[in-house]
């Protein structure tokens, strides 16, 4: 048989079935496998931010785990909820981008968002001091591994789900929910649209709307019960 008579028979055959998967295909000898559906976030949980006393739980339950990273843990949330920082830029964040003394933060944000300087007040102060402590000199990155390396996104993500857990919140917890909570709080003590944006760092002041037209606040004097 020529050579292109012998690919195309070959091409026409049936692929074929290992012995394992013959003995595990359904009734009637069909593979109907799918791979799971991906449920839509809405299914899984009630809203995208959290809220201030859920944030507060958080805190509490990285706290309270206990164990060399606790310390840590629980200023890594303290710190993406204060400065509504996405996951790579806590990751990123470094100690010469702190002034302990001035007590101010400069942050660096990424998707070409604005920089911007913000003040760190008493409780971040504090625990950014006893951190530091119990990291060690030297070591370039603010949240670092056991190793002393920088902390992964992936890192990040366990480490905010399983504060979730632990803290009895009954949806998923991923770490953008703590920056849509930085902005949602803000829109509800009546900070300015223009304001928060710079503080968020948006780029386009429509992502910033999305809190202040969400927020109770606009209709706080609907009624004079």
């Amino acid at each position: 048989m020529p050579a292109v008579s012998r690919k195309c028979a070959g091409m026409s055959q049936p692929p074929q079935t290992s012995k394992w998967a013959k003995r595990h295909l359904p009734e009637g000898g069909k593979d109907r496998t799918v791979p799971p559906r991906r449920l839509p976030n809405a299914e899984t949980r009630r809203r995208e931010h959290l809220t201030p006393d859920e944030v507060e739980r958080l805190i509490r339950a990285a706290r309270r785990a206990g164990g060399r990273t606790a310390e840590r843990d629980a200023l890594l949330i303290l710190i993406a909820y204060r400065h509504g920082l996405r996951a790579s830029e806590l990751i990123a964040l470094r100690w010469d981008q702190i002034d302990l003394k001035a007590g101010l933060l400069h942050v660096s944000r990424l998707k070409s968002g604005s920089p911007s300087t913000h003040p760190l007040r008493g409780p971040e102060l504090r625990a950014l001091k006893s951190w530091r402590r119990a990291q060690g000199d030297g070591r370039p990155y603010l949240f670092t591994t056991m190793r002393g390396g920088p902390m992964t996104r992936r890192t990040v993500h366990h480490v905010i789900a399983q504060a979730g857990r632990r803290a009895g919140i009954e949806f998923p917890v991923h770490p953008h929910m703590l920056r849509h909570a930085t902005g949602f709080y803000l829109a509800n003590q009546g900070h300015d649209t223009r304001a928060i944006q710079l503080y968020l760092g948006h780029k386009n002041i429509q992502h910033t709307v999305r809190y202040t037209e969400l927020s109770p606040a606009r209709f706080k004097e609907f009624w004079r019960d």
